[in-house]
């Protein structure tokens, strides 16, 4: 009986907390921050970075085009894996990151989603004005046009890094029970038990215990509303800063990246290749 009053009570808090995020916030409200700016250097360019993917255009519910970096596999599959940028946009190293995605997946769809159609910065200030300026409304009319394009049948999983990473989430929830897997790092969780509700995937969390903003608090909470909601969430905390899987980032810690990618991959397998 105690229990159940405390997990009633979780919901409760969560649910009626008026500093409670809206779905389109996430990481957007730090981006104005400029020590949040300062952890996230401008990307040096690849210059001899080539392309295994081709561009992607779809429709979107709202009427307009969706676009994406795919790279599908050579035989016709029902595996999706939706990769979610960061704060700078679809540039080479996402792609390029979606390339080894696709390595370690040839025989699913990896589709790198454009959330800023078709902006990629190359200043902080370009990257916060782009990360502000998504709504939830177009954001959600992308994702639900990918999910269209793929299919009713398809199987999918997501996987983003810090703005992506919130997105990663919410992609998951959106597609309801064809998402079998969700790897979030470092992103913003949503904050209350209605908007976890739809989702029907379990979450595997990379976090850095350095990390000011996606902390162990925001964290925390995010377990506690899991739990409370029957969601089945499984964090891992590395002793590292805020972007430190990113190679173009000076906290790229190779050792933590080497160990989440691995983690990655092998729930990726689990929950949503090997599952039917």
């Amino acid at each position: 009986m105690r229990t159940i009053v405390l997990i009633l009570s979780v919901l409760l808090v969560v649910a009626c907390d008026s500093s409670v995020q809206s779905p389109s916030s996430g990481m957007a409200q730090f981006s104005s921050e400029k020590s949040f700016a300062e952890k996230h250097e401008i990307p040096e360019k690849l210059i001899n970075f080539q392309a295994q993917g081709e561009p992607l255009s779809f429709e979107t519910p709202d009427g307009k085009k969706g676009m994406a970096y795919a790279i599908m596999a050579k035989k016709k599959t029902n595996h999706y894996l939706l990769v979610i940028h960061e704060w700078w946009g679809l540039n080479d190293h996402i792609k390029m990151e979606a390339d080894q995605l696709a390595k370690a997946f040839p025989s699913a769809n990896i589709i790198a989603l454009d959330m800023y159609d078709g902006q990629v910065a190359d200043t902080r200030e370009k990257a916060a004005e782009y990360m502000q300026s998504v709504s939830t409304e177009r954001a959600e009319a992308i994702i639900n046009g990918i999910l269209a394009y793929a299919g009713k049948d398809a199987q999918v999983a997501t996987i983003g890094w810090c703005f992506g990473g919130g997105w990663s989430l919410k992609s998951s929830i959106l597609a309801q029970s064809q998402s079998k897997a969700c790897v979030m790092y470092y992103g913003m969780p949503v904050q209350n038990a209605a908007e976890l509700a739809n989702l029907q995937a379990p979450i595997l969390g990379i976090f850095a215990k350095k990390d000011a903003w996606i902390n162990q608090e925001v964290i925390s909470k995010f377990e506690a509303l899991t739990k409370a909601t029957g969601k089945s969430l499984e964090t891992h905390w590395f002793d590292a800063d805020h972007a430190f899987a990113n190679p173009s980032s000076p906290r790229f810690k190779e050792d933590a990246a080497q160990t989440a990618n691995e983690l990655s991959i092998e729930f990726l397998t689990t929950n949503w290749l090997q599952k039917k």
